[in-house]
Formats: C-alpha cells, sequence, structure tokens
C-alpha cells in the first residue's frame, strides 16, 4: 500500500495545488461554494466508477483535508467525505443508497451521519418495529455538520443489538436539529432529536459486515481527519511564525536572529515533522484497510491534535502584541485547534487506547 500511495504523490500534488487555489479564494470567515467542491471531484474521491467517483481512496480525501486545516476553512467537507460517504460505502447496496450516493457525489445531496463528537463507545439511537414500519428514538450531541445538511444517516441500534443505518430527512417531523455554538466559528455543530420518528423500512439500512466494526472504522476515519486538519493548521502556523520572525525588527535586529526565538521555531518544526510521519502512517492505514488503523489512527489524533494548541499558542506569543489583535487571524487557528484537541477522543482518551492495545498483546 505504501508504495501505490507513493505513486499517486503527483496527482496528490495537483489535488493539493487544486485545494490552495479554491480555498484561497474563500478564506477563513466564507465556505466555499458547494458546486466548486463537487465539481472539483473531492466529494467523489472514494466512489465506485459506476456512482461517478473516482475509485480512489482516504489518501486523497487527506490531502484536501490537511488543506482546509490550513486555510482554517469552514464548510461542510469533512462532515460528507469522511462520516458520510465512509458510511455509505460500509453499507448494503440498494436502489435508496446507491442513488444517495451518486446524489452526494454530484453535490445535490448533502448527508451527515449523526455521529456524536464524543466517541462514548454507544450507539445513542434505538430502532423499534410497529406495523407499518418502525420508530427512531434517541439524540446524538455535537454532530459535525448537521446544521447544514439534507440528510441526516443516523446509527440505530434494533432490539436484537444489531447496529443498522437510518436515512431521514432533515425536514421529517420527530427530527430535530439543533445548532450548538462552539467556540470556534468555523465549523458547525448541532444536536440530533429523534422523538419517537416513524421511519419506512426502506429507510434503514444495513452494513455489509460486522456492524460494530464498521462504527469503529468511522470513528477512526474522523479521528484521523481532525488529526489531518491540526496538521494542516500547524503547517500554516509554523509557516507564519517564521516569515514574521524574519521579518520584524526588535533592537535594531529581526527577532529570527534572536536564540530564544529560533529555539521557539525550532521546536514548533520537530512537532510538525513527528505529526508529520503519524498522521502520514495513520492515513496509510485507514486507506489500506490495515489491521492496526486504529492504534496508528489513535497515535496521529493524540499527538497531532495536543501539539497543534501547542504551535498555534507559540504562534501567538512569537508574534507579540501582533498575536493578540483580531487582524492577526492566528485566533482562528488557536481556537480550531482546541477544538480539534477534543473533538473525536480527547488525547487522553487515545493515548488509553493504544495503551490498551499494547497491553492486550503482552498478556
Amino acid at each position: 500500500m505504501t508504495e501505490s500511495l507513493t505513486d499517486l504523490s503527483e496527482f496528490h500534488d495537483d489535488v493539493r495545488a487544486v485545494a490552495r487555489d479554491i480555498l484561497g479564494r474563500s478564506g477563513s470567515e466564507t465556505a466555499p461554494e458547494w458546486e466548486s467542491i463537487a465539481g472539483s471531484g473531492w466529494l467523489g474521491f472514494e466512489a465506485p466508477g459506476e456512482f461517478d467517483g473516482a475509485d480512489a481512496s482516504f489518501a486523497e480525501v487527506a490531502v484536501v483535508l490537511r488543506e482546509i486545516g490550513r486555510a482554517a476553512a469552514p464548510g461542510g467537507y469533512p462532515a460528507v467525505a469522511v462520516l458520510a460517504m465512509g458510511a455509505l460505502g460500509l453499507l448494503e447496496p440498494s436502489a435508496n443508497r446507491d442513488r444517495m450516493l451518486r446524489d452526494t457525489v454530484a453535490g445535490t445531496s448533502v448527508p451527515v451521519f449523526a455521529a456524536a463528537g464524543e466517541p462514548t463507545g454507544r450507539v445513542p439511537f434505538r430502532l423499534g418495529y410497529v406495523p407499518g414500519g418502525a420508530v427512531l428514538d434517541g439524540t446524538a450531541p455535537f454532530v459535525l455538520g448537521a446544521p447544514g445538511a439534507d440528510r441526516i444517516l443516523v446509527p440505530a441500534e434494533e432490539p436484537d443489538g444489531t447496529v443498522v443505518v437510518v436515512d431521514v430527512d432533515r425536514r421529517t417531523p420527530g427530527l430535530m436539529v439543533t445548532e450548538q455554538p462552539v467556540i470556534d466559528a468555523t465549523r458547525s455543530f448541532g444536536s440530533v432529536l429523534a422523538a419517537e420518528l416513524r421511519v419506512p423500512s426502506e429507510s434503514v439500512w444495513r452494513f455489509r459486515g460486522d456492524p460494530r466494526e464498521a462504527i469503529g472504522h468511522l470513528h477512526d476515519r474522523a479521528a484521523v481527519a481532525v488529526a489531518c486538519d491540526s496538521l494542516g493548521l500547524s503547517e500554516a502556523m509554523l509557516e507564519a511564525t517564521v516569515a514574521y520572525a524574519g521579518t520584524r525588527e526588535q533592537f535594531g535586529r529581526k527577532i529570527g536572529s534572536f536564540q530564544a526565538v529560533k529555539h521557539a521555531c525550532a521546536d514548533m518544526l520537530v512537532q510538525v515533522t513527528v505529526a508529520r510521519r503519524l498522521v502520514d502512517a495513520a492515513v496509510r492505514g485507514i486507506a489500506g484497510g490495515d489491521a492496526d488503523a486504529s492504534v496508528a489512527a489513535s497515535m496521529a489524533k493524540s499527538y497531532a491534535c495536543a501539539g497543534a494548541v501547542e504551535i498555534a499558542g507559540k504562534a501567538m506569543q512569537l508574534h507579540g502584541g501582533m498575536g493578540y489583535t483580531w487582524e492577526s487571524g492566528i485566533h482562528v487557528y488557536l481556537k480550531r485547534a482546541t477544538l480539534n484537541r477534543s473533538l473525536f477522543g480527547s488525547p487522553a482518551l487515545h493515548r488509553a487506547r493504544v495503551a490498551e492495545r499494547y497491553r492486550a498483546g503482552t498478556r
């Protein structure tokens, strides 16, 4: 798998260039036009060719996610491409699922998978069956991208414990999506509440393999996606800080010539370099379906996201008084990094996952 990803490096460079162009035109306050995202082919990277997709992998999605973090760009791409498309790819084929895949790739539908921002290990929705259909109940807080979705893919547990996915129109009576404010203004979250929601049997979709493994895989995808975002914003903060230190003068010298500033920038570079290696390994694991993908995902998530907060904080400090102003824009990156640190699992939670895996291996 490593060789195949390396062979695609030139393609990744093209994707990266297009992403920087599209995101650069929008900035950190305006989301890119959804038509531009769909037209770029980003939504169909992992979709099969029969659904107008690219037959590519998560590695290509990760390239865009990293650029989104670098630009601190708003928009629903991570929620749709990482969780919704990931879930659709794990479900058994059906006329309705296939239609949603095709519509999502085309950009005419914006589905969101109702996964809570903090993995709890349980499925928050319950599905009961009644004559003529089923009834859905439950709630999930802080669902990424929920306020901008037109369809919600709800993971629900049946009476026998089987986990399924229920396709629900956002406007369906009995479904409530409430926007939840967070410290990071570049992302949108909403709580999803289903209260005795009647759903037809054709809206209940089943996973091809083990449902619990599928849910775990989706959480791993989400964790790696946030790690990619944190890596991108860390790279942006490092570049901005080095550029500033090379132009800002104090006491008749460029501040970049001061030993303390050099050391701080060097520490930032070390953190970015280590994070880059861990994120690359996690992306390869997810894209290749490796057995240890969960461990790689947790290592990348815990290190890259914790490091991004430190790097953004150092960037603000090294920019001096300018770094604390609204105009500098560093506060946007610091707030985004702070949310990333806890989104889809804190560093402590993911370190515990890694420790448990290795502890189990020594028994």
